[in-house]
């Protein structure tokens, strides 16, 4: 059985040369629309200028802050920023796992935690950092409808237990912010430096959002760092003072018997084993007392000792940076996108036509 051929389609071959050529030719034949190409260019000129002339601009906060932990100090932490320059991380060595050690100190100030309760914190007399947010961004217009009084929800400043509705919009607030408007970057990892940037429409909001963030992390840090020593601490204390006031009434009470042994008949024995029984206790109770005490100071100077600093280095001021789209830029890309669009409808509406 013969097999017939089966024709295939032409396929020209690809030249670089006919594709410029191609190319050139499209060109050509948009520039022949001249009239209407500069009506669209000067058309997105406008548009470019207005956008920037309605751009809401933002401000930027910028604060920076670094952490000095002792117990990370030392060889260890030699060695980490030693291995840092030839970019290796060794942050975990020598006990510096803790909860601002390395990288962690990135995670912890963006937690959702500190961000709601830095949110709840006072923004001035009448309002909250939470109501001057959701006014700025308009979130208490569009919640509006979910109000069940209708009217616009507010968060005080001592309330403690939030509505379901109010800790939506405390969610919605917090993914916002952690969408773009907040931000920490360490500045080299070679030291402790980290850089804390926050973004937002309003200059007084963005500023006391970052200095307030800062503050929470830091109170939460240390409660957290130094939790084990201090209970330990409050413990020992406690007992030093418990043992204290006994002391002092075995005292008050010794000091009672010496004088009633005075005063009594030599011939009565159980009066001084009784001042005996006495004095043996207040020995007892005063070598306790004393390694109590030791214990308690030694105890103080290990807190100290272990309870690390966070030492702010540029806190952000007025005025802040104002972050405006600019005019030759917004002109720029009027013109870029309106010749694009006016392009590609010509070239188009050619192929459609052809």
């Amino acid at each position: 059985m013969n097999q017939e051929n089966t024709p295939y389609p032409y396929e020209p071959e690809f030249s670089f040369s006919k594709l410029l050529n191609d190319r050139i030719g499209d060109i050509k034949y948009i520039l022949q629309f001249k009239k209407s190409l500069a009506i669209v260019l000067i058309s997105g000129a406008l548009l470019g200028a207005l956008t920037a002339w309605l751009w809401t601009p933002t401000y930027t906060a910028r604060l920076t802050f670094v952490v000095d932990d002792a117990k990370s100090s030392g060889a260890a932490g030699g060695l980490s920023a030693l291995a840092g320059q030839f970019g290796f991380n060794l942050d975990g060595l020598g006990g510096a796992s803790g909860v601002l050690a390395g990288d962690n100190v990135q995670e912890l100030i963006k937690s959702q935690k500190l961000i709601k309760k830095t949110l709840l914190t006072p923004y001035d007399n009448t309002q909250t950092l939470a109501d001057k947010y959701a006014a700025v961004y308009k979130l208490n217009k569009k919640w509006l409808k979910y109000s069940p009084d209708g009217k616009i929800t507010r968060f005080p400043m001592d309330d403690k237990h939030n509505t379901r509705l109010q800790d939506s919009l405390l969610h919605e607030m917090t993914t916002l912010i952690l969408s773009g408007e907040f931000g920490i970057a360490k500045t080299d990892k070679k030291l402790g430096f980290f850089e804390v940037n926050t973004t937002m429409k309003d200059e007084k909001l963005a500023q006391l959002f970052c200095t307030r963030m800062i503050k929470q992390s830091t109170d939460f840090f240390i409660t957290t760092k130094t939790k084990r020593l201090r209970s330990n601490v409050e413990r020992l204390q406690h007992r030093a003072d418990s043992i204290g006031q006994i002391l002092n009434r075995k005292t008050y009470s010794l000091s009672a018997a010496n004088q009633n042994l005075l005063d009594l008949n030599p011939a009565y024995t159980n009066v001084n084993a009784n001042v005996e029984v006495k004095e043996r206790d207040k020995i007892v109770l005063t070598t306790i007392f004393s390694e109590t005490v030791k214990n308690l100071e030694a105890s103080k100077t290990m807190l100290a000792q272990e309870t690390p600093t966070v030492q702010i280095v540029d806190e952000p001021e007025f005025p802040l940076k104002k972050n405006k789209l600019k005019y030759s830029i917004a002109i720029l890309a009027g013109l870029i996108l309106s010749g694009l669009a006016f392009s590609f409808y010509a070239l188009i509406t050619r192929k459609k036509a052809a």
